[in-house]
């Protein structure tokens, strides 16, 4: 399945599932530029609005691959509903986030779906291996939202030692040269987020869009102050929430749910592709300015590896 899903796509390349960010809109115009899209089963507020949602992507997409992404943790008290749409609607691909794939595993199984469990550590990875996951998400460092650790040619690598299934990498891939240099490390698909937040079809507040414009790497910050796990923040939206930078105290628990939508809304997420962002742009011509980086940067690889190999042994 995943050979089929790479052969129907301009770049093997997930608009990443970001919080109070991507919906049918964004989902839909990256499967029609030949992406792939997905959102966060949470973005939709009700189990109606997601059962909407679904129903609305796939009338619009056709057989284009798209992904749903569901929290598994225990906070999610949803989580029973959500896997019930999803074996009405079938998304072809499911990413689960903060939690065990295994719950979801049989219901996507069930339909021939693929479950990619989202990781940020080789012990996670392995566990999600050891339960079934199709394909591992492999959260390195420099990617916005809830972040990795590791570099992501370093975690790719790790992977590959004992996993041969499908793994998609991000963090800090801001261009299509960078996607072309996480393909080449061993992935077979690259999460971009931060890239697309400035799209017009992201549901980000305008603010939130200028800002990211408006801001280099210096202003990013990791922290877990927000939720109690680590996510990477814009430095002047903390500032405008009200957050002391000089003392983030990180609350008791993680906490997924409840008033964390009114954090989020406040404070607002980027990853290291945040350079890449200078304008509000359509989703579209995003993708073809990747596309077209990712062909330069094809053909100047294969200029430099010709040299390489001229050179005497």
């Amino acid at each position: 399945m995943l050979e089929e899903i790479l052969k129907s796509l301009r770049l093997p390349v997930v608009v990443a599932p970001m919080f109070l960010v991507s919906g049918p809109e964004m989902v839909i115009a990256a499967c029609k530029a030949g992406l792939i899209g997905s959102f966060p089963a949470p973005n939709a507020r009700t189990a109606a609005d997601f059962d909407g949602w679904m129903a609305e992507i796939k009338a619009a997409v056709g057989g284009a691959p798209w992904a749903a992404n569901l929290v598994t943790h225990a906070s999610n008290p949803r989580l029973a509903e959500d896997l019930a749409l999803v074996a009405k609607h079938k998304p072809p691909l499911v990413i689960t986030a903060l939690g065990s794939p295994k719950p979801a595993i049989e219901v996507v199984h069930g339909y021939g779906g693929l479950v990619f469990a989202d990781v940020t550590t080789v012990a996670l990875a392995r566990k999600a291996a050891a339960v079934g996951a199709d394909g591992l998400v492999c959260v390195s460092a420099g990617a916005g939202g809830h972040t990795g650790q590791l570099s992501p040619f370093a975690f790719v690598s790790a992977l590959r030692q004992f996993f041969p299934g499908p793994v998609c990498v991000g963090g800090g891939i801001a261009d299509g040269a960078g996607v072309l240099g996480a393909v080449a490390s061993g992935a077979d698909l690259v999460y971009m987020g931060t890239r697309f937040i400035a799209a017009e079809e992201s549901r980000a507040a305008p603010a939130y869009k200028a800002m990211l414009a408006d801001s280099s790497l210096d202003d990013l910050l990791v922290s877990a102050a927000v939720t109690g796990t680590p996510a990477s923040w814009l430095i002047p939206s903390l500032r405008a929430a009200g957050y002391n930078l000089e003392n983030l105290a990180s609350p008791a628990a993680r906490n997924y749910g409840g008033d964390v939508q009114k954090r989020w809304k406040d404070v607002w997420s980027a990853g290291q592709g945040l350079h890449a962002v200078t304008a509000t742009e359509p989703l579209a011509v995003i993708a073809d300015r990747l596309v077209a980086e990712y062909d330069d940067a094809r053909a100047a690889l294969d200029a430099r590896s010709a040299l390489f190999r001229r050179l005497p042994v």
